[in-house]
């Protein structure tokens, strides 16, 4: 199965008092990376996942190791690790070089907003899914 790689740059404010990335920056480093993927879904007419609505139910994150400022992008590497007909499970492993930060993972679910209630996955959406479904 596929993995998608995300070049995440890390800026100033992401970093506390001691040039190290704060814990709660971790959940906006990997929101970035998760748009990044999601958008692949269907770029050039914007993305139903987005488009048509959903929203984060769950995070969790195990912070392995320190990860400093520096200017080099890291590397967030992505997979659907559960896949569900109304949610979608992205994991996350947060790379510096060959070292691991941070091992994730985000819970997400479609979202009718109009409606004001939970969906199911489309058969597109499940089709993309299931390109990056890794089940240990």
């Amino acid at each position: 199965m596929a993995r998608h790689l995300y070049r995440c740059p890390l800026r100033w404010a992401d970093m506390d008092v001691y040039g190290i990335v704060n814990n709660v920056m971790y959940l906006r480093l990997l929101e970035e990376a998760r748009v990044d993927f999601v958008f692949r879904m269907a770029p050039t007419e914007g993305d139903a996942f987005f488009r048509d609505g959903s929203v984060v139910v769950r995070h969790e994150i195990d912070y392995k190791d320190r990860l400093t400022h520096r200017h080099e992008p890291v590397d967030i590497e992505m997979w659907v690790s559960d896949l569900q007909t109304a949610t979608v499970t992205v994991s996350y492993e947060v790379r510096d070089g060959d070292r691991l930060c941070a091992r994730a993972s985000t819970v997400m679910a479609p979202f009718d907003y109009r409606k004001n209630r939970p969906r199911r996955l489309t058969d597109a959406e499940i089709g993309f899914f299931e390109k990056y479904l890794e089940t240990s």
